[in-house]
């Protein structure tokens, strides 16, 4: 029987579809397929750059990011608004000014170098397919959660359906698309909650009951099948038990464990955990990896008891305070657990912990002031150095409308995010299962089901489902249009072949959406165990220390040289992709090294280094290369600040 929410998402794939088709019969230049005529009026622009804005991290991953860390997620929201002030005030008036239609168009034109275009157009290439990984993955979240698919079939479906619109409308094929997905988005992320609130009550009073009981942890009030993931998924295989009180879980089916630690990370000379509270590993071996597991027989359970921290069997104190841990523990292989009725619910914070500063996610490594500012520079500078964004800025009629339609984007996307925190608090209310294995990005689709109605349970989900799906599509048409228009147009068009006429760029166009959504469906693949949110601020710290120094020295710097811009560009960029793309391989276990917990902190959080690295950097060499400042910088200068009145303002690019 077909269920109530996949009907909901055949019917979003169908409308988006259906509006692609639509708007393909409206586009035959090559103007149509890159920016859409440089037509699209203000509302429609804002909305559509709404919806593309609004991804799977805005619609599941911030609302599954303050379920799992609490206040500590909310700067994700802020950031993400707070990145359109500096749009409005440094870059989208001028940007659309200079009339080009991808931005290596804008660093070629700034510069008078084909060279400089090479170097921007890699990194259009890396912000954009980084960018893709989040939105797969939300797409075989939702498939996984709501059908009982294989994590890869929403993915292929996302990926065959984009690609498809992308294909055959370019630009303006997917703007009344967004524009349509973002109303779509704002009804399935605001409607639902409030029905929710109505049954379960207020945003204000389930968050005061977090706030009342500082010292607890949610559990469950029932019996609790939770699946768990193997090794080969690490970090979802790991489930951290709270020192609050004892958790029991038994494994219907058996569990192999590989590795039992404490919570807590053990300092030198500090005892290890006591076999009353983690059974000793007992000699089996694993015939597969050949390594040493505790198993548990089907039917058999465990009690996991938090402990008090002893060296040389003293007690270690805090403060005056016994310091207290429990046991980690990691699972050889995927097996499913019941947690028995009032347990604490592993990987789930204190309650104050969850609602301070500096908590479960930026206090992680000890730096929380460090990885707070770092997540804020990447947020604010990223947002304002997203190429897939910023292009869309060329399909207003003017400079003027530019700056109009980032006004309207900061308001739509402002009242959206109202509504992700709210999520998070009712999950971790009545959802906190979600805690035990590492899926609260599921929050917004799977809290519906609790209702005791069940019909009205589905519909909401099935509405959120389609939400989901509207996040997942529009977002990925836009970076399918940049990096299709960056390879096309960039590469082949001014490149491979610069006197390629309309229909060939066209047609490379094509080739090229193809190309690039088979890869996303490839790289989404590879990335179930990471956090959605987490992998989209990687996105925006590549953007920030890449094209937001470029734009904002560009714009407004009339003494940066292409050699500076250059400069800046590959340290800054380059060397915070290669810090993002270690830390990954570390947290997977790939890298097998340990890093201190201030060069974690800088690792996985570069903006506040790699941003100010690539300023300088253009600055220095900058004044160094001052004798290669473009003779008509004067003149570019003009074009990019001049209102459009005074005639100095032209498209760089026509057709």
């Amino acid at each position: 029987m077909i269920s109530i929410p996949f009907v909901f998402i055949l019917l979003m794939i169908l409308a988006t579809i259906g509006l692609g088709m639509y708007a393909t019969n409206k586009s035959n230049s090559a103007s149509d397929f890159f920016v859409a005529g440089r037509s699209v009026s203000v509302f429609w622009n804002a909305s559509a750059i709404s919806g593309e804005y609004l991804s799977a991290a805005s619609f599941m991953g911030i609302a599954g990011l303050v379920m799992k860390s609490g206040y500590d997620a909310l700067w994700y929201p802020v950031g993400y608004a707070t990145g359109y002030l500096f749009l409005l005030l440094f870059i989208a008036g001028p940007l659309r000014r200079f009339g080009a239609y991808t931005i290596p168009d804008f660093a070629e034109g700034r510069f008078d170098s084909p060279l400089f275009r090479k170097i921007a157009v890699i990194f259009v290439l890396f912000i954009g397919l980084f960018y893709t990984m989040p939105q797969m993955k939300g797409a075989g979240t939702v498939m996984t959660s709501i059908l009982g698919w294989p994590y890869w079939a929403g993915i292929v479906v996302v990926g065959v359906v984009i690609t498809y619109n992308v294909a055959k409308g370019g630009m303006k094929g997917i703007t009344f698309v967004q524009a349509f997905q973002y109303w779509a988005k704002m009804f399935a992320i605001s409607v639902p909650i409030f029905i929710l609130f109505a049954v379960f009550g207020s945003y204000g009073n389930n968050l005061g009951v977090i706030l009342e009981e500082p010292n607890t942890v949610p559990t469950v009030k029932a019996p609790t099948e939770i699946k768990f993931k193997g090794k080969k998924d690490y970090p979802a295989n790991v489930a951290a038990f709270s020192t609050i009180g004892p958790s029991t879980m038994t494994f219907p089916h058996g569990a192999k464990i590989v590795k039992i630690s404490p919570v807590r990370k053990a300092l030198p000379g500090e005892d290890p955990i006591p076999e009353s509270v983690a059974p000793a590993f007992n000699g089996t071996l694993d015939d597969a990896e050949k390594t040493k597991v505790v198993v548990f027989q089907p039917g058999e359970s465990y009690t996991v008891k938090p402990y008090v921290v002893t060296k040389n069997h003293e007690i270690v104190k805090k403060d005056g305070k016994a310091v207290r841990t429990a046991p980690k523990i990691e699972f050889a292989e995927e097996t499913m657990g019941i947690l028995s009725m009032n347990s604490p619910v592993p990987n789930s914070p204190p309650n104050q912990k969850w609602s301070e500063p500096f908590g479960a996610l930026t206090n992680k490594y000890q730096n929380p002031l460090l990885y707070t500012y770092s997540l804020i520079i990447a947020l604010v500078c990223g947002t304002a150095g997203l190429p897939h964004i910023l292009v869309r800025f060329y399909t207003n009629p003017d400079g003027r409308s530019a700056k109009r339609t980032t006004l309207w984007v900061m308001v739509l996307i402002g009242a959206f995010y109202l509504f992700p925190a709210m999520w998070g608090v009712l999950g971790r209310n009545f959802l906190p299962s979600l805690y035990a294995n590492n899926t609260t990005d599921r929050v917004v689709i799977e809290l519906p089901s609790i209702l005791s109605h069940p019909l009205l349970g589905k519909i909401l989900s099935g509405i959120t489902c389609a939400g989901a799906f509207a996040a997942f599509m529009s977002t990925f048409s836009g970076l399918l249009v940049s990096m299709s228009g960056a390879l096309a147009h960039d590469v082949y068009g001014k490149i491979i072949k610069p006197n390629a006429k309309p229909e060939e760029l066209l047609k490379a166009f094509k080739y090229a959406a193809v190309i690039f959504g088979i890869l996303s469906i490839l790289l989404g693949l590879t990335i179930e165990t990471f956090d959605i949110t987490m992998l989209v601020g990687w996105a925006f710290a590549i953007a920030a220390a890449s094209y937001f120094p470029l734009l904002l020295l560009g714009a407004w710097w009339r003494g940066l040289t292409m050699k500076g811009a250059a400069a800046g560009m590959l340290s800054g960029g380059l060397l915070s992709l290669t810090a993002i793309i270690c830390n990954m391989l570390i947290d997977k276990k790939v890298l097998q090294i340990e890093v201190s917990p201030l060069i974690h902190t800088l690792i996985e959080q570069p903006a506040i280094w790699g941003v100010p690295l690539a300023l300088t950097t253009m600055f220095v060499v900058s004044k160094m290369t001052a004798s290669s400042i473009p003779v008509d910088v004067d003149t570019k200068m003009l074009r990019l600040h001049a209102p459009e009145e005074m005639g100095l303002s032209k498209n760089y690019i026509e057709h």
